[in-house]
């Protein structure tokens, strides 16, 4: 499409034909703009076009529909409605880290996903205790000693497989999750940033860096609201007249983020008394999940201006009577 909305060319191209994608993009020329939707499966194609040399834009889905929507009344979002918003300086982009960022990205959420599996296996086998009525003493079930209980114990044949099964898929789990570890551990440059952010309450050495790699470039977050809907850990509102009404967490946004910043919680609150204490107070006003949210919520704020002002977290004088134990290395993320 030319600057006056003429379609020079129009053509249909297919996925599983990646070499005439890029021989037809090749006659493009490196003048041009090519937009792309941010689908799930965008990596593959803006990776073909950027090594092409061609300039690459990746259009914001939902916002795309809302002005689509406004502006050219239809519900679909195809490559001419694309092609207007860019040249008519209406396109909302999203943000494209570069491909070293990419990478790591890929590598620590594939640790979470694994370490999301494996937590939900630790569930299923709390599940078959609670279900025969087992009772256990230990704080980590999952412990040395735990798992020599849960392999000792006398079971129904249905049972014993089953909870043998879980057992061995979770240590299965275990060694894949060492490798990817260190690998991630190797990979990681020492990054003054991640220090920082390893100073607030509940951020480990891989929760830092999962956090730069999503947020990316802090400045393009005009405050620390922003970064909060990013993450998607900002209440919703509904407004009709003169009347708002706010709802629980929208849960639209990088839900990485929010992983990380909820995960954070838990150790936050035990390495500092003053959100433990706003958590308390929460928790007997608003029950423990909404406390939960709001504690992350201050997490992440906190993050935003350790980043912005490159500064480490300041505890108050308070919290510094509790600090005297250096923390783990590791962190939640273990």
């Amino acid at each position: 499409m030319d600057e006056e909305g003429q379609a020079i060319d129009q053509r249909v191209l297919y996925h599983d034909d990646q070499e005439k994608i890029r021989e037809y993009f090749s006659h493009i020329g490196q003048d041009g703009t090519v937009t792309l939707e941010a689908t799930r499966n965008w990596y593959w194609l803006f990776e073909l076009l950027e090594e092409e040399g061609l300039r690459v834009k990746l259009a914001h889905p939902s916002k795309v529909r809302l002005i689509a929507e406004a502006r050219i009344k239809t519900d679909s979002i195809d490559a001419s409605t694309l092609a207007h918003l860019e040249r008519t300086g209406y396109l909302p982009e999203a943000y494209i880290p570069s491909r070293d960022v990419r990478d790591n990205r890929e590598l620590l959420r594939y640790r979470l996903s694994l370490v999301r599996i494996r937590t939900s296996l630790k569930n299923r086998i709390h599940a078959i205790l609670d279900k025969l009525g087992i009772n256990h003493p230990f704080f980590d079930l999952f412990g040395k000693k735990g798992r020599e209980f849960l392999r000792a114990l006398s079971l129904r044949d249905v049972y014993r497989k089953e909870l043998d099964g879980y057992l061995s898929t979770i240590e299965f789990l275990d060694e894949i999750l060492k490798g990817i570890t260190k690998r991630i551990q190797t990979s990681l440059e020492k990054d003054p940033q991640a220090e920082l952010l390893m100073s607030i309450p509940g951020i480990s050495y891989l929760t830092a860096h999962l956090l730069l790699c999503e947020i990316g470039d802090i400045q393009r977050f005009p405050s620390a609201k922003r970064l909060c809907s990013y993450a998607g850990i900002v209440p919703g509102t509904h407004q009709s007249a003169d009347h708002i009404w706010h709802g629980p967490i929208t849960k639209q946004g990088n839900c990485y983020t929010r992983w990380a910043m909820v995960e954070a919680v838990q150790k936050a609150l035990a390495q500092d008394p003053v959100l433990a204490i706003f958590y308390q107070k929460l928790k007997r006003e608003k029950g423990a999940a909404k406390a939960r949210v709001a504690v992350a919520r201050k997490l992440l704020v906190a993050v935003y201006y350790v980043l912005k002002k490159e500064e480490r977290y300041k505890f108050n004088s308070l919290t510094r009577i509790h600090l005297g134990k250096p923390r783990s290395s590791t962190g939640h993320l273990e």
